[in-house]
């Protein structure tokens, strides 16, 4: 083992920084793992850029990365379900007391949560990194570390797909192809959708939803009126579709979503976008439509894990590019630019496979 632990450092806005920190030592219940593969999300771009997000501010030097997997090298005395050698994927929020929201299973909800990469916590782009042992979960032996570490996003669109209630034979729009969205249609698909249409302005991005199985593709230009996009869904369909999943926060795409909709349907915001956002409320209203907010995830590593090990989801396509730790600054510009779905930094020096 390295006596420095490379790790991938935000200081403020712009600066980010490969800095030697110390090797962690795990707690009684924590583990130390050597990690291999951490994917780039576009919450860690966005604090990279901006240096917050809404309330989370980066006020101290923050480790970045929480898309993840690795591999125990030490664990904890009072760490029985896993040992040395193991290969686990890693969630990220970790509660921090048993109150109410732990109680009722509804744990990313707790204001007091631990998260990876959201101030003041820091996350595990790094070369070894300490967790809770409570939430590493053993991966296959046919499951990749890459598709350990996105476990992660596929869990966002796994708690999307239930709070919209996604069953057999749901009809879905999925606003927007990004990484959520290419995850959310997966999961869609996975849990009985029968037909799904997803729309986004990037051409590229709907053909790589296509490989993905989604049913219909509807391109979207800037300045289309959102009512208008809404009955081009429903011609798609032949009926407008039970669930909406808005995976932008684009103001106008939510508009889309609500009026897409169908009476007595269900959208989930999944996307973050303004504080305050123009909606068609009387439309909801009077459709009945519910409107479901998504914060991250809980309860979904098992399920993710389950459906990558089956086969009955498959995620390696969305990783177009990969990096190794010491060019992360790279690998960050290449997410800013939009290129390719997801970018994969590899961790480990003596194993950059997937």
């Amino acid at each position: 083992m390295d006596k420095e632990n490379l790790s991938v450092v935000l200081h403020s806005p712009g600066d980010l920084r490969l800095e030697h920190l110390p090797v962690p030592e795990p707690g009684p219940n924590e583990v130390l793992l050597q990690m291999h593969s951490v994917g780039i999300c576009g919450s860690d771009v966005h604090y990279w850029q901006h240096g917050r997000i809404g309330d989370f501010e980066v006020k101290k030097p923050m480790v970045l990365g929480h898309e993840a997997s690795g591999r125990i090298l030490k664990v904890g005395p009072g760490v029985k379900h896993l040992q040395p050698g193991d290969r686990v994927a890693i969630e990220p929020g970790v509660p921090r007391e048993m109150d109410e929201f732990f109680k009722a299973g509804r744990y990313n909800l707790s204001p007091t949560i631990f998260f990876c990469a959201t101030p003041p916590d820091d996350g595990n782009l790094c070369r070894y990194y300490k967790h809770s042992a409570n939430f590493c979960y053993k991966l296959p032996d046919s499951v990749t570390f890459e598709e350990g570490a996105l476990v992660e996003p596929l869990s966002v669109g796994i708690h999307a797909c239930r709070r919209g209630g996604v069953t057999l034979g749901s009809t879905v729009l999925i606003c927007g192809a990004g990484p959520i969205g290419l995850v959310c249609l997966l999961v869609a698909k996975a849990m009985g959708a029968s037909q799904v249409v997803i729309s986004d302005l990037s051409a590229e991005r709907l053909t790589m939803a296509k490989e993905l199985s989604a049913d219909f593709l509807l391109e979207v230009k800037r300045g289309d009126a959102p009512d208008e996009l809404a009955r081009k869904v429903e011609g798609l369909l032949g009926s407008q579709p039970h669930i909406t999943i808005e995976c932008t926060g684009v103001e106008s795409s939510v508009q889309t979503a609500i009026y897409a909709t169908h009476p007595g349907g269900v959208v989930v915001l999944v996307g973050l976008g303004s504080e305050m956002t123009t909606i068609p409320l009387l439309s909801a209203a009077v459709k009945e439509v519910d409107i479901r907010g998504v914060f991250r995830y809980c309860n979904t590593w098992p399920m993710a894990i389950a459906m990558l090990a089956s086969k009955r989801v498959n995620v390696k396509p969305l990783v177009t590019h990969r990096f190794p730790l010491e060019q992360a600054v790279q690998a960050f510009e290449t997410t800013r630019q939009g290129l390719g779905v997801k970018v994969m930094l590899k961790c480990d020096k003596n194993d950059q496979g997937p």
